[in-house]
């Protein structure tokens, strides 16, 4: 099912029993926020606050949803799937990345529906749209009636969390990568229209920036959105194709066109189902210090300049909802909709590097700092191969610190089997790859370097000639038939349990 709302996707929700109403007062200073983790531990509901309180007691004019993605169900929900299909998300993803020519005619013609799929996909503009029902412009903009989070205690302001930020480059028409960008920067509230953009630079919304301010075009339009339809939301965070924008891959999770309304103050189009708008310019001579905030690494990160977004407009409906989040040690959202991307990555690393059985990104490595990756092994060096193979192949895992490899049978999703492995497969000196002077996530303070640090691959598959000279170990396994037979009756004898065999 496809959801053309944020308020759309709320009312299945709640229909299945996966959103629930507080209509206790709470307030978006910390409060939220511990509230957030323990239902996040518990993989709990999302959740609408009907009720939220300003610091002098007064009530804002809107509720807050949060733990809208803190499972992976409602994560799949969000791109119109099941947990199980979102796997067949990634093929896609795989097909329109690196389309193999087809193996004959009747191939061929099996590809078409999904070609005219992607091309009917384009969104589409419309004069009216609910993201405008409500126009503040000029001194009436004002930040401080939304109700935005303060997550962690002592960080500096207030800090939207949720921003689908819209960005088009200098050359649009010219360069595929000016194209409409939709990422996702946290932003610190600095004023009553001011707040700072805190995009990383290999991300594409910095990269457009860049790119305008090298071309002297003065301040770049930007255009934030607060509570999108949960596939356009999730596409921000996808790894598509740089031939396909964010809103047609929107629209194919969605089975139809994400409709667009042009901004009132800037040259970009934006979501019309959207709740909230901020529009505003980026500018190219303003810088501010941002942080330190709680971040997905389970601590404040350092102190760093970003530029400043000025807010010219804010848009909404007249009974907008305001999406906010945190972030923090795992489990958090990002994490969550990290696991969930997981299963999208398999396909389009299966697609490059065939001989990968499975491929696990274990939440609580910070959703991508660590990698563990099956493989069916067929050459002396094979597991190196796949380890550089993935630190290079997609941006996500760029900052991939640790990468683990096993043979196919080892469950790569079982910590107990990966640490089997590495204690009876490995060498300490011999099996471990270590690469310096990479780039590496800033915020990883462990790093010897702000952004540069090293990489360390663990080979832990069996090895082959010439891997080493010694004659290699063979698994004790029990003999088929005496595990039938136990099996068989395991009734008769009278002990407790279920008596499943272990074997594989």
């Amino acid at each position: 099912m496809a959801y053309s709302s944020l308020r759309e996707f709320m009312q299945r929700l709640e229909a299945a029993g996966r959103l629930v109403r507080v209509p206790a007062p709470v307030s978006p200073h910390l409060e939220m926020t511990e509230i957030q983790t323990r239902l996040l531990a518990e993989r709990g509901p999302a959740v609408l606050f009907e009720d939220v309180r300003k610091s002098d007691g007064s009530k804002y004019p809107m509720p807050v949803l949060v733990n809208l993605f803190g499972t992976v169900e409602r994560v799949a929900w969000g791109m119109g799937r099941e947990p199980g299909q979102l796997r067949e998300v990634g093929e896609t993803l795989a097909f329109l990345k690196q389309p193999e020519p087809p193996g004959g005619l009747r191939e061929a013609m099996g590809m078409l529906p999904l070609v005219r799929t992607v091309m009917a996909m384009k969104p589409k503009t419309v004069g009216s749209a609910p993201c405008q029902q409500v126009i503040y412009q000029g001194d009436d903009v004002d930040l401080s009636m939304l109700p935005i989070q303060g997550c962690w205690p002592g960080e500096p302001a207030p800090l939207i969390t949720w921003p689908l930020v819209v960005t088009q480059g200098p050359n649009p028409d010219g360069d595929k990568r000016d194209a409409f960008n939709l990422g996702i920067y946290r932003m610190q509230v600095t004023g009553r229209n001011t707040t700072l953009m805190r995009w990383l630079k290999h991300r594409g919304g910095a990269q457009q920036f860049r790119r305008w301010v090298a071309e002297g075009r003065g301040p770049m339009p930007a255009a934030v959105v607060i509570g999108a339809d949960p596939a356009t939301i999730i596409a921000a965070v996808t790894p598509v194709p740089e031939t396909l924008s964010e809103y047609q891959f929107a629209g194919l999770l969605r089975g139809a066109k994400v409709e667009l309304a042009e901004c009132r103050t800037v040259p970009l189009k934006v979501p019309a189902e959207a709740e909230i708008v901020l529009e505003g310019h980026v500018m190219p001579d303003e810088t501010g210090p941002e942080g330190p905030y709680g971040d997905h690494t389970g601590y404040y990160n350092n102190v760093e300049d970003f530029p400043v977004f000025r807010v010219s407009a804010v848009t909404m409906r007249r009974d907008p909802v305001y999406l906010s989040t945190f972030t923090g040690r795992p489990p958090d959202e990002p994490s969550v909709l990290g696991e969930a991307l997981n299963e999208v990555f398999i396909p389009l690393l299966t697609q490059q590097f065939p001989e990968i059985v499975d491929f696990w990104l274990p939440p609580e490595g910070c959703s991508y700092r660590i990698a563990v990756v099956s493989i069916k092994k067929s050459y002396p060096g094979h597991a190196k191969r796949v380890m550089f193979g993935i630190w290079s192949f997609l941006k996500q895992f760029m900052y991939t610190k640790f990468v683990i490899v096993v043979d196919d049978d080892i469950d790569c999703r079982d910590w107990k089997d990966v640490m089997w492995a590495i204690s009876t497969r490995m060498d300490p000196a011999r099996d471990i790859t270590v690469v310096e002077g990479t780039p590496i996530d800033y915020l990883d303070f462990a790093s010897p370097e702000s952004g540069l640090g090293g990489k360390l691959g663990l080979d832990a598959t069996n090895k082959w000639p010439p891997e080493t000279k010694r004659e290699w170990g063979t698994k004790i396994r029990m003999a088929d038939d005496m595990v039938e037979q136990v099996t068989r009756r395991w009734s008769e004898y009278g002990l407790p349990g279920a008596g499943r065999p272990i074997w594989k």
